[in-house]
């Protein structure tokens, strides 16, 4: 029997304010929500008592309304949500309340800063950390922007560099390097008033590539250096990673709906059929197919299917992967890390399954390359070691991260009727109806 914990309230600091915000987790449950551009994917963690996730529900639904990472009709992407959402419900078994959503798309833009001040009592203690993070985050930026994250680096005591844990150290003056990532004020309220139309709330709006590098980064490859490339549907995120902190953040508007467009053009196929190609016989590397394999084209309207070679479809898609991964690498250079990422690429991300893309990438980047499965949950490893699921997986450890892992029991319940009878309890309003209705039909 599983005994159900409530939320326990924790402390973070807010990008906005830098307040003290309280954040929750019903039942010692997180809810991941990915909205991408070509699916949703819905995910509820449990935390163990030794602090490891669960996976206790999902759902995943075709996303219809967003483009490139940003939402262009808001019934679509509230339709989709819900749906997502519901069959996560049914299959955790209880009613989601709140949910860690993620973001991306061009609007996206980073800056490194860093703050100076005097350190008040010659120890550092919190209020002076708040204060060399404030510091730092005052910064000119667009007016139609926001932080989103405040990212520490590394802090420096009287020049003394590389300390990540300041806390209690003595010295007279604090300096913090901080990475800002800010986003468009009108895409964060559009996301958060898609999820709120479906009756939920947003614990935390999360940079994609951050909360994806959770998940499939190794400590040791952020240590010594690694830029991560998340290939999702409508947009590829970057994230560069040297001495175990992020450095730079970059959103590129070209991904797997180019590649799903360029065969649909081609080749004279329906978008839909054109997507099916992709998944089922596309090569990043036209060097790696046989002129010999054929597959067969469905044409537009009524004409027959038409005969192919496996080959000619590896020739209509490599020149886009090889312009991704280009822009990339131009990228890379002009955050100026390119010679301190020694752990190579890590590619994650659906469109980074296709076969020859990582053989395409080392001939690009010159440099170790490796494709990444999320890790760090149990339950439904089978289907969820998939890139397709980096960020939603990213997203439930950058919760755990933010809103700890221990939980006091308490009697909280915000599970279905069904459980009652395994000893689970109910929420007290629920219980409460529960007895007005059996008042009102027996008396």
């Amino acid at each position: 029997m599983t005994t159900l914990l409530c939320k326990p309230d924790l402390k973070l600091i807010d990008a906005d304010s830098l307040t003290q915000t309280t954040m929750t987790i019903a039942n010692n449950m997180i809810v991941a929500l990915d909205i991408g551009t070509s699916k949703v994917v819905c995910l509820v963690g449990e935390m163990t008592p030794a602090g490891d996730i669960e996976i206790v529900g999902f759902g995943s639904q075709p996303s219809q309304g967003l483009k490139r990472g940003v939402v262009v009709n808001i019934e679509s992407t509230v339709s989709s949500i819900q749906r997502a959402v519901e069959e996560a419900e049914l299959m955790a078994g209880c009613k989601i309340h709140s949910v860690t959503v993620g973001i991306a798309g061009s609007h996206i833009n980073s800056l490194n800063s860093h703050g100076i001040v005097a350190v008040r009592d010659r120890e550092v203690n919190e209020y002076d950390l708040e204060r060399v993070i404030d510091a730092a985050r005052a910064v000119a930026i667009p007016a139609d922007q926001k932080i989103l994250h405040i990212l520490p680096q590394e802090y420096l005591i009287d020049n003394q560099e590389g300390i990540r844990e300041p806390l209690g150290m003595s010295g007279v003056r604090l300096e913090a390097k901080v990475h800002l990532v800010t986003g468009s004020i009108n895409s964060v309220q559009n996301i958060e008033k898609c999820i709120r139309r479906c009756g939920l709330e947003v614990d935390a709006v999360v940079l994609e590539q951050l909360a994806s590098s959770h998940a499939v980064l190794t400590d040791d490859e952020k240590d010594l250096g690694v830029c991560m490339v998340d290939i999702g549907g409508g947009t590829t995120d970057i994230a560069i990673y040297t001495h175990g902190a992020i450095r730079h953040t970059a959103v590129i508007p070209i991904a797997g709906d180019q590649v799903t467009n360029d065969i649909a053009m081609a080749l004279r196929t329906p978008t839909v059929n054109a997507e099916q190609l992709k998944i089922k016989y596309a090569c990043a590397l036209a060097q790696l197919t046989r002129a010999d394999e054929v597959i067969k084209v469905p044409s537009v309207g009524d004409r027959p299917a038409r005969d192919l070679s496996r080959q000619a479809l590896a020739e209509v898609v490599e020149p886009r992967y090889e312009e991704l991964f280009n822009l990339v690498q131009a990228e890379i250079r002009r955050s100026g890390f390119e010679d301190l990422i020694a752990g190579g690429i890590v590619l994650t991300g659906g469109t980074s399954k296709m076969e020859g893309a990582v053989e395409l990438a080392e001939e690009i980047f010159h440099m170790p390359v490796r494709l990444s499965r999320p890790h760090g949950v149990r339950g439904m490893e089978e289907l969820l070691r998939n890139p397709i699921y980096a960020t939603a997986i990213g997203l439930l450890h950058y919760a755990r991260e933010s809103l700890g892992s221990s939980a006091e029991p308490a009697p909280l319940a915000a599970r279905t009727p069904d459980e009652i009878d395994s000893g689970r309890r109910l929420q007290l309003p629920e219980m409460f109806g529960r007895m007005k209705a059996w008042l009102q039909g027996n008396f």
